[in-house]
């Protein structure tokens, strides 16, 4: 039970803070629990069944090509996984009646991001005991919230953008923007060949963090309903 609290732990701060942060008209906590099921299930499911394909047609057969790994940390990964929570956010919350302001784009995408990761992060826990849950508590799960964030925000203003055109551009901006820090991530980590590289991770998770902190401020500020 431990392992398991230990697990959920991070995610569920990271839920807590968002809910707190959507201060003028926050959401229904039944739809929100449903997106985080829905990215604890379909989304996995996707990034299972489209990750088999890169990882066939796209093989890292050298773990020292700086190259393949490139090619497996931002497509294999992180399009992958980034493309199952957009999936979630695209074709579900964003259709809903309740996303009616900017902000419920980083709502929605932290809340499938964070199913994601809850998920992700119990079968790491489970396997590697409780200092690897430790670890990724201050790691990977922050860095997945900042990469729901991120794709959150365009999404956010996807919704109410005025043109057709827009929408979809905005749409995919958020999909690329968080695929270029999930990629980013996992790339210094994939190369930890090279001494010293690692660090790169850490330094794209505190950028990302920073931006993520002024994104929810911007939504904050253009909000509907804060007046």
């Amino acid at each position: 039970m431990m392992l398991l609290a230990l697990a959920l732990a991070p995610a569920l701060f990271i839920m807590v803070y968002i809910y707190v942060k959507d201060k003028y008209e926050r959401e229904p906590i039944g739809l929100l629990l449903k997106n985080f099921a829905l990215g604890a299930s379909a989304s996995v499911v996707m990034t299972l069944v489209i990750g088999a394909f890169g990882n066939f047609f796209l093989p890292v057969t050298n773990p020292e090509s700086v190259l393949q790994q490139f090619i497996k940390a931002f497509i294999v990964v992180a399009l992958v996984e980034e493309f199952s929570k957009y999936v979630i956010v695209r074709f579900y919350a964003q259709r809903n009646k309740e996303f009616d302001e900017p902000f419920d784009g980083i709502v929605y995408a932290v809340m499938v991001a964070m199913g994601f990761a809850a998920l992700e992060n119990i079968m790491y826990v489970f396997q590697y005991g409780m200092t690897n849950g430790i670890v990724r508590a201050f790691t990977a799960v922050p860095a997945h919230a900042t990469f729901g964030i991120l794709m959150g925000y365009f999404m956010g203003k996807a919704k109410f953008a005025k043109t057709k055109k827009e929408k979809i551009r905005l749409n995919l901006t958020g999909l690329l923007a968080a695929t270029i820090f999930h990629g980013a991530y996992d790339f210094f980590l994939f190369i930890n060949f090279i001494p010293g590289i690692s660090i790169g991770a850490f330094l794209s998770l505190i950028f990302g963090l920073l931006l993520s902190r002024k994104a929810i401020k911007k939504h904050q500020e253009v909000s509907h309903f804060k007046h």
